[in-house]
C-alpha cells in the first residue's frame, strides 16, 4: 500500500510547481459543447498558454461541423490570431460514430450556430502536426487532446520521430472506476478511435489521462451556474446557455445532481495542476471487437507489475475548476 501512496504524493508535489513560461500548446478537438467551454478557458489564458493552433477531428459531430464550431469559439473569444486546421474526417479503422444525441446535430445546443467570419487555415491538421513537431525543440510542445486521437496517430504513423518534439499529451478520455459513457466499458473518445489511442500510447510520449473517473466529480450546480452567469459578459452568457442545454443528458442518464464539463478539465489541469491528483499507472486499450471494445484497462493497483505509461488523474477540485473558469471568462467580452 505504501508504494501507490508515495506515487500519489509525488504527483501532487510535482503538480504544485510553478510554470515559469507559457506552455506551447496545440489543442486537438471535436467541438462539442464541453470542447467550446475548454476553448474559451484556454483562449482566455494567454499568459499561461501559447496556443500554436487548434486542430479539429471528427468525433462529437462530423468534421465540417467540429471545424466550424472551433472557428466559432475562436470568434466568440476574440482570438482570430489562433489558426484552426481541419484534420481527420474518420477514425483509423472503425466505422465512424458521433454523439449528436448529447451535443445536438450541430454539435452545440443552447446557442445560435452560424458560419464564422474567419476561414480555416490552409493545409491539413495532420500535416501541420508533422511539420510543427518535426521543427520543434525536443520535448517542447504540449498537446491537449479533447476528442478522438486520430490526427496525432496519423502524424505519428507518417513520421514516428516527431514524438521527440512532444513535451506531453494530456487526454480527456478513458474510464476505469466510473465505467463507460458510450458502452458499459468504454468512454466515447476512446471508443470512437481506440486504434488511434493505441498508436499514441505506443509512441512513448508522456501521457496524462483525465478520465470519466475525475470528470464525473467536476459537476455543475445551480450555484456554480449562477457564479458563471454573474460574470455577466457575452462569453459567460454563452457558456451558461451551452451548459444548461448540454448537462441535462448526463444528469438524466446518471441521476447526477449536476453535469460534467469533461474537456474543460484538461485545460484546467494545464493551468492549475494543483487542483488535481492521481498516480502513474500502466494502461492498455482494448481494440478487439466485442463488449469491451474501446475500454481503457487502468492497472490502478499495479496488479500486472508492468511499467507505468500514463499519469491517471482520479481526483479534482470541482469548485476550484469553476472558480478558474469564472475568473478567465471575465477576461473575455
Amino acid at each position: 500500500m505504501l508504494k501507490p501512496l508515495l506515487q500519489g504524493i509525488a504527483f501532487m508535489v510535482t503538480a504544485t510547481s510553478v510554470q515559469a513560461a507559457p506552455i506551447d500548446l496545440i489543442i486537438d478537438t471535436d467541438p462539442g459543447a464541453d470542447d467550446v467551454v475548454a476553448l474559451f478557458l484556454a483562449m482566455a489564458s494567454p499568459d499561461e498558454l501559447n496556443i500554436r493552433a487548434i486542430t479539429t477531428v471528427a468525433g462529437n459531430v462530423r468534421l465540417e461541423k467540429t471545424s466550424r464550431n472551433a472557428r466559432l469559439a475562436r470568434e466568440w473569444a476574440g482570438r482570430e490570431d489562433v489558426p484552426v486546421y481541419a484534420g481527420a474526417g474518420r477514425p483509423l479503422l472503425r466505422k465512424p460514430i458521433y454523439a449528436a444525441e448529447v451535443h445536438g446535430e450541430e454539435g452545440l445546443t443552447g446557442v445560435e450556430v452560424k458560419e464564422p467570419k474567419a476561414p480555416l487555415a490552409q493545409g491539413n491538421a495532420v500535416q501541420y502536426l508533422v511539420d510543427t513537431l518535426s521543427a520543434a525543440k525536443p520535448h517542447s510542445i504540449t498537446i491537449a487532446m479533447l476528442g478522438p486521437q486520430t490526427n496525432l496517430a496519423l502524424a505519428l504513423v507518417q513520421r514516428p520521430e516527431i514524438a521527440k518534439g512532444i513535451k506531453q499529451v494530456v487526454v480527456m478520455g478513458g474510464a476505469h472506476f466510473n465505467g463507460g459513457n458510450i458502452t458499459p466499458a468504454a468512454e466515447f473518445n476512446l471508443y470512437a478511435d481506440p486504434h488511434a489511442a493505441e498508436v499514441v500510447l505506443a509512441s512513448g510520449v508522456q501521457l496524462t489521462y483525465l478520465p470519466l473517473d475525475v470528470t464525473h466529480k467536476l459537476l455543475t450546480s445551480d450555484a456554480r451556474l449562477k457564479q458563471l452567469a454573474a460574470v455577466n459578459n457575452q462569453a459567460s452568457k454563452r457558456v451558461v446557455d451551452i451548459l444548461n442545454a448540454y448537462i441535462t443528458h448526463d444528469m438524466d442518464l446518471y441521476g447526477m445532481p449536476g453535469g460534467p464539463v469533461h474537456d474543460a478539465s484538461v485545460i484546467a489541469y494545464l493551468l492549475k495542476p494543483e487542483l488535481f491528483s492521481g498516480r502513474r499507472i500502466h494502461m492498455s486499450i482494448d481494440s478487439r471487437e466485442g463488449p469491451t471494445f474501446g475500454q481503457t484497462i487502468a492497472d490502478w493497483y499495479g496488479v500486472l507489475k508492468q511499467p507505468a505509461n500514463v499519469l491517471w488523474v482520479e481526483q479534482g477540485d470541482a469548485q476550484g475548476l469553476f472558480d478558474l473558469l469564472s475568473a478567465r471568462l471575465a477576461r473575455l467580452e
